[in-house]
């Protein structure tokens, strides 16, 4: 938890941290729970991981889970308990299907009426090849976004990301020509890719001045840790 200086209150954010499995509805009451928990220390905004529903990298058994967007019984239930808290709550990201072949990773921004005032897709997907033979193709399963997304909070406005977008300054710039104030990275960053980068790339993104709320997994194989960034503002 943090309480940071802003027009025209202070408002305070809750990161959760989480290890989401292969099952929804049990990731689902971990996250009411931790979000509960976080409203109940005082949180007026609350950031999930990136993937809160599921985490599967079995692409088939994947997209036999997840459902569309107006199907999905975890972003039901996230929205009546942003309603019921009245926080704002911004869904790190879930699997929604888009098609019979592809799910998008789709972060939702939720205000304390219960409403979804934001989305985003992720546009960076994870096709990586790293030492020992692990290997990635986030491209294999999701369906890339198209457009940066910013929206309006209490507080300022917040620019919308997740994980490896990280690595592409093009995105964060134009989140920056956009006016944004704070900047949002729910992520679920390998282990491996995690130890190399996840500090490094956040360190290095806080010299702009920014306000960084960067969400992460708990547990293997995920291991970066969630940080909320203060703005560096020297030159």
């Amino acid at each position: 938890m943090s309480t940071h200086m802003s027009t025209p209150a202070t408002f305070t954010v809750g990161l959760v941290q989480m290890r989401s499995g292969l099952t929804p509805a049990a990731n689902l009451e971990t996250a009411l729970k931790l979000i509960g928990d976080a409203k109940t220390a005082g949180a007026d905004y609350v950031q999930t991981p990136e993937m809160t529903n599921i985490m599967d990298i079995r692409r088939e058994r994947m997209l036999a889970t997840v459902v569309p967007e107006e199907n999905d019984a975890s972003l039901a239930r996230l929205r009546e308990l942003a309603r019921a808290l009245s926080i704002w709550l911004h869904v790190g990201s879930l699997a929604v299907k888009v098609s019979p072949d592809r799910a998008a990773n789709r972060s939702f921004l939720i205000d304390p009426a219960g409403e979804i005032v934001a989305r985003y897709d992720k546009i960076h997907m994870f096709d990586v090849d790293l030492a020992g033979g692990e290997s990635y193709r986030e491209s294999n399963s999701f369906k890339s976004g198209e457009c940066a997304v910013a929206a309006d909070l209490p507080w300022g406005r917040l620019g919308l990301t997740i994980c490896y977008d990280l690595r592409f300054p093009a995105l964060y710039r134009a989140l920056a020509e956009a006016g944004t104030s704070f900047i949002a990275i729910p992520a679920a960053f390998t282990k491996q890719t995690g130890e190399a980068h996840w500090h490094i790339l956040i360190r290095a993104a806080r010299h702009r001045e920014w306000l960084l709320r960067a969400g992460g997994r708990a547990g293997r194989p995920a291991r970066e840790r969630a940080l909320d960034v203060w703005p560096f503002t020297g030159r």
